[in-house]
């Protein structure tokens, strides 16, 4: 992998922004731009994605610009950091990604609409 990553994620979400601190501290194996859309929200016109997609699915953009979503995103995510590189690889090798997507899926709609409960969707 040589190719830089934008990850976009929910600053906002305590476990997610737990999660993106622990990536943050690895020394990633490709520059890593991240950002927190709940901290710059005009950020997103650049990628053309709104605050609510955002905050409803983890998207990481590649060095060419294209979208990965969800469990897809975080694949792509763990490829450029050191451990997770592995991990990725594995999920790759067993074709697991479409047990992933669908328990990614499960979550991040359960947890869009709790947050959202919570009063952070009114932001958007």
């Amino acid at each position: 992998m040589n190719q830089s990553l934008t990850v976009l994620y929910d600053g906002g979400c305590g476990l997610c922004g737990r999660e993106i601190a622990h990536y943050r501290r690895l020394p990633a194996r490709v520059p890593i731009e991240w950002i927190d859309v709940t901290q710059a929200p005009e950020r997103l016109a650049a990628f053309e994605v709104d605050l609510a997609a955002t905050m409803a699915e983890f998207h990481v953009f590649d060095g060419e610009g294209r979208c990965h979503k969800g469990a897809d995103a975080f694949l792509l995510l763990w490829s450029g950091l050191p451990y997770y590189r592995h991990l990725a690889a594995v999920c790759r090798a067993l074709r697991v990604q479409p047990i992933m997507r669908w328990g990614y899926g499960r979550f991040a709609a359960w947890h869009f609409r709790r947050r959202c409960a919570q009063g952070a969707c009114g932001v958007i």
